[in-house]
């Protein structure tokens, strides 16, 4: 009888062990990457059957508080995606684990990454790595660019000049924009770290510590860009009723122009029922050689919660997300580009019509060092506002978003 239990027991324990581990991935809700992430998770399943993987999704708007409400109560997701500027915040509360440097060495990291990635390098640790990364660049409607017998624009002025050609209608009635201005879109990005630089400023001191763009470079900065509504009356925010109103009006073939980023590839070419390119971000004519842009990514990390086999399981999933093989298919689904060195420095891909202008902007394209990206977004997004909508003088609208700014990096570094 002992005999029996002993085997019963060790039976038990066997089948136990061999049940397989089961970890839960959560990222926000945008179609191209679920759908994809849902192939990836296949092929890793398959490769890795004592390994399953759920995902979950959430609405952008409430994915951040829902991770930070979740992982403290030893909820939600094992594996993480973040957008980067979240880090210092997430790792501060103890939520993320340093990868661990056996599976992940620094070194290593660095020399085949691309250099943005470093902005999620905290305290020396990596806590996170990215499948790929973005830029900015302009998309344009060739069709209504061709009725109108002009040229995809290489400087600002003739950005200007092009939109005046397209643009139809008037505030508030307008029927076909010129450019679909959107402070909340990319345009707050596009406006500090490439019209501050291209305009002879630097938004933030080395360190990331001091905003120092209330300056002579950011007032240009900030009157050039309200001027494109205010003055050209170019478009209008807000077009389209939506959270991407700016995308979904050039989606419908409303809008002669937008700034995105090599995220909404897939968006528009699944969406848009009309001839559509990519063009690199303009430069100004008197400073043509002064080129910038902005680099953004969003990073899959490992939280607290696992731990033990979990632990094991999760660095295996993560290996695999940022895997060569991984980017590649990231690149084909979503459009965004991989963070491998080795594959965005791919010659056929800096020559592609569509990747080209964001490939080729990687040299030059800053990773802005966020401490707290969603106050950071509203202090300039605030700031642009009182010109749009009150009447503010542009230079007092910087010298308001850097003193709400410079309030969140005290509070983080001091």
């Amino acid at each position: 009888m002992k005999k029996l239990l002993t085997l019963a027991l060790g039976l038990s324990l066997a089948s136990a062990s061999a049940a397989p581990v089961t970890l839960t991935y959560w990222q926000y809700d945008f179609a191209s990457k679920v759908t994809t992430m849902n192939e990836l998770i296949k092929k890793f399943e398959a490769a890795n059957p004592d390994i399953k993987i759920k995902q979950e999704t959430f609405p952008y708007d409430a994915y951040s508080q829902k991770v930070a409400s979740s992982v403290p109560a030893g909820q939600g997701p094992d594996v993480v995606n973040l957008y980067y500027g979240w880090l210092p915040q997430y790792v501060d509360a103890g939520y993320l684990q340093p990868l661990p440097t056996k599976d992940f060495p620094v070194a290593k990291i660095e020399s085949e990454f691309v250099p943005m990635v470093k902005t999620s390098k905290i305290g020396g640790k990596y806590y996170t790595l990215p499948i790929s990364v973005r830029t900015l660049a302009v998309f344009y409607n060739k069709d209504l660019f061709k009725a109108a017998r002009i040229t995809p624009p290489r400087t600002w002025e003739d950005f200007i000049a092009a939109g005046e050609k397209i643009v139809k209608g008037a505030p508030p009635r307008f029927t076909t924009l010129g450019f679909g201005i959107q402070p909340d879109g990319q345009d707050y990005h596009m406006l500090r770290e490439v019209l501050v630089r291209q305009l002879g400023g630097q938004p933030y001191s080395k360190d990331g510590q001091t905003a120092t763009y209330d300056s002579a470079a950011g007032a240009k900065a900030m009157t050039f860009y309200t001027e494109l509504a205010t003055k050209y009356k170019l478009g209008v925010p807000n077009f389209f009723p939506g959270n991407n109103s700016y995308r979904d009006a050039f989606i419908a073939g409303k809008v002669g122009m937008i700034v995105d980023g090599s995220f909404a590839i897939n968006t528009i070419k699944s969406g848009a029922k009309f001839d559509w390119g990519v063009i690199p971000m303009p430069v100004f004519k008197a400073n043509p050689e002064v080129r910038s842009n902005f680099g953004s990514y969003w990073v899959n990390g490992i939280t607290k919660n696992a731990k033990g086999d979990k632990l094991d399981a999760s660095v295996k999933f993560l290996k695999f997300l940022t895997s060569e093989q991984t980017q590649r298919t990231w690149l084909e689904n979503v459009g965004e580009i991989p963070a491998s060195r080795k594959l965005a420095g791919d010659p056929a891909l800096r020559k592609d019509p569509v990747f080209g202008a964001f490939v080729g902007s990687l040299p030059f394209a800053h990773s802005t060092l966020f401490v707290d990206e969603a106050g950071q977004r509203k202090a300039w997004v605030d700031a642009i506002n009182t010109v749009l909508l009150k009447g503010a003088k542009p230079a007092d609208a910087v010298k308001q978003a850097a003193a709400e700014e410079q309030k969140i990096l005290n509070g983080y570094y001091k």
